[in-house]
Formats: structure tokens, sequence, C-alpha cells
């Protein structure tokens, strides 16, 4: 079992970065739980766990004791950035192991295939949790929040989907990881029929789900905003669409119509 340790950065009296009506604190962890879920959906043989699943603080070093005792294969801690520019970037420790870099390289390099931020490159910093993790630690700057363009782009759920695939896909090709039987018969079929199609949602407050369960509600989102649908399921009676995030979402045409 290949162990994934995600960190989502700041929390509880920490708010992280602020701006544009948005906290940094609760951006990272939207992602991080959407990350969770995909690559738990997605890939076999992967355990997740994290270093906060609610609005608390938790210590650097109680982060990365925590992952160095589970004995993750990989930590990924989160954050949005902030000082003014724009567009992604991540960061690995000076003293980095050749794992480390071979990981961040592949991370990095699939990472940018799916999110439309600006590449603002690989780097490093002595950054505590990258120095004080015994595996393979990347930490991801995804935006920046007092910049007003990358600012509107994290108010919307899709981006964040774009984020969370980014970080999954690149864990994912980082540890070679397999996708479930389901998940390549999927691939292989829109491949060969280039079934998906967009949808945009019509309804504010609109629930989305992390796996085809009525009852499975992880979020929100937002009228206006657009999901590429990868396949469609009957779940009860009733039709749903699972996106390319690996999440779902109702296919009823009230809520949402295909554009």
């Amino acid at each position: 079992m290949v162990k994934v340790y995600l960190d989502p950065g700041h929390g509880g009296s920490d708010p992280g970065a602020v701006g544009n009506g948005l906290l940094e604190k609760n951006l990272t962890l939207d992602i991080a739980k959407r990350v969770r879920d995909g690559l738990l959906n997605r890939y076999e043989n992967v355990s997740v766990r994290m270093s906060r699943t609610t609005d608390k603080a938790v210590s650097l070093g109680a982060r990365a004791d925590d992952a160095n005792r589970w004995g993750a294969d990989l930590f990924i801690s989160i954050h949005i950035n902030s000082g003014g520019g724009t567009g992604f970037e991540d960061y690995i420790h000076p003293n980095a192991s050749k794992k480390t870099v071979s990981y961040r390289d592949a991370f990095h390099k699939e990472f940018i295939k799916h999110v439309s931020l600006r590449n603002r490159g690989r780097k490093m910093a002595n950054f505590q949790v990258l120095r004080d993790t015994q595996m393979p630690a990347i930490l991801t700057e995804n935006g920046f929040i007092d910049r007003a363009n990358d600012a509107n782009k994290l108010k919307k759920s899709s981006f964040l989907d774009d984020l969370a695939l980014g970080h999954i896909e690149g864990i994912a090709k980082s540890l070679n990881l397999r996708l479930k039987e389901n998940q390549n018969n999927d691939e292989e079929g829109n491949e060969k029929d280039d079934s998906t199609f967009l949808i945009r949602v019509i309804t504010p407050d609109l629930y989305y789900y992390n796996k085809p369960d009525w009852n499975a509600k992880v979020g929100k989102v937002q009228k206006g905003e657009v999901f590429t649908v990868v396949d469609t399921l009957t779940v009860n009676g009733s039709k749903m669409y699972k996106l390319k995030s690996g999440n779902y979402i109702t296919a009823y045409s009230g809520y949402v119509e295909i554009i």
C-alpha cells in the first residue's frame, strides 16, 4: 500500500494568506479533500492521511512528526501564495534526495498539464515541513490570493477541481500509481468515442459528490461554473454525471445544461 500524506496549510487561528475575500486555510483544506477523494476513487493500493480535516491549528513540527510516524511515501503540503505575483510554483528542500528531485520533477510536469496558471517553475526552500519530513516532500503554491485574476479563479469550484486534479495526477505520476480497473475502462472508452462534454451549472449552491451515491455530498458548486463530464450513470433511478476530477454531480437538466 502506497501512503500519501496531504498537508493543507495553516488552519484554526492561523488563516495563512488573506485577500480578495478569501482565506488560505479554507482553500487549502478544500483542495486537499478533493485530492484525497480523487486519489482514493481513481487509484489502486493507495492510502491517504491528512494533517487536518477540519479548521484547526496544527504546528509545523506536528505535521512532519505525524507523517514520519505514519511512514508516508510522499508528503504534499498545499498552500496559496501572496505577495503580488501570479501563477503556480512548487518547492523541495535544498538538500533533497535524488528520489525527491525525481518525484518533484514528475509531479510538476504533470501538474501544469491540468491547471491554467502561469508556470513559475520548480524551486527550493528551507521550509520546516520539507526539512523535518523523512520522506520525499513537496510544497505547492497554487496561485496568489492577493492577485485579482488568480483570486477570481480560486473562487470557482471548477478551478479548485483543476488544482486537485493536477495534484492527483502529479502524485500518481511520481509514485507510478495504477488506475483502478473501472477508471482504465472509462479512459479507454473516452479515447475511443470522444464522449467527454462540458456542462454548465444553472442553479446556485448545487451539491457535488465524491462517489456515485446521492448521500456522498462533499460540497457545493455555483451557478455559471463549467465542468468536463467523462461518464453518465444511473444511481437509484436518477442520472448522475462523472466529472473529469473524479467527483460526481446530478445530470438533471433543471440544474445543469450541456454546452
